[in-house]
């Protein structure tokens, strides 16, 4: 039985020692190392549940331990009680022998009593304690519950926020867009314009060019009435 005890109770604070050092490590460094936290968290809580359950059922073996104890030393104390009044009986009808008897058979069941007492202490105590590291535990666990809770929350906002940044950077990306295709449009104005600016040029020289030959019909005849006398008067003077 001892044997069986110290088995138990290297098996408990072995499970004890591996949840002590979840609890007392930071989580979320923890998580920093994993590709997915909320995957890794779920391990975590399904380890220490798993350990749970181990730890329920070598509290119930000590408490049980505890009950088996107890129901010993009860029956014990009730034969020590009987003996002692089967003694009384004899000695109140004479039977001083058959009292004697009895007694002895009572002295030996009172130092059995003593020694199931004590195994009972111990049971009770390591009962005792047991169920006050279940419950720690159990506690415990509800808190990184919470814990769990609030991970998870912050990795799906992460994960959100990721998708803004991508949609972000999509949004950005049309930003540029629409810069080049400015610069695009900008730099198609200005040859529109140098275009029209040279085709504007060559029209202003084809109507000077038209407006000069034009002018050259539209000028005034010379003056033929004088030709016409200084001929005449070449002729009376016989030049």
């Amino acid at each position: 039985m001892c044997q069986k005890a110290a088995q138990e109770w290297r098996i408990i604070m072995g499970i004890l020692t591996r949840f002590k050092d979840i609890m007392s490590a930071n989580i979320n460094a923890l998580l920093d190392k994993c590709e997915d936290p909320e995957k890794m968290i779920d391990q975590y809580m399904r380890n220490l549940e798993s350990d749970l359950g181990k730890v329920k059922a070598e509290t119930a073996s000590v408490m049980a331990e505890e009950t088996r104890c107890k129901r010993e030393l009860d029956e014990c104390t009730a034969d020590v009680a009987k003996y002692q009044s089967y003694a009384e009986k004899a000695l109140k009808a004479g039977n001083e022998a058959d009292a004697r008897t009895f007694l002895e058979k009572k002295q030996q069941l009172v130092s059995k009593q003593a020694t199931l007492q004590q195994t009972y202490n111990i049971a009770a105590d390591n009962a005792a304690k047991m169920r006050q590291m279940h419950d720690k535990l159990c506690k415990d666990i509800q808190s990184l519950e919470a814990r769990r809770d609030a991970v998870k929350a912050k990795v799906a906002a992460a994960k959100a926020q990721e998708r803004i940044n991508k949609v972000g950077s999509s949004v950005n990306s049309v930003g540029t867009s629409m810069d080049a295709f400015g610069k695009m449009e900008a730099k198609a104005n200005k040859m529109l314009d140098e275009a029209n600016a040279m085709a504007e040029l060559n029209q202003t020289q084809l109507e000077a060019d038209v407006d000069s030959l034009a002018a050259k019909y539209d000028a005034e005849p010379a003056n033929t009435a004088v030709d016409d006398e200084l001929a005449a008067l070449k002729a009376q003077m016989g030049l």
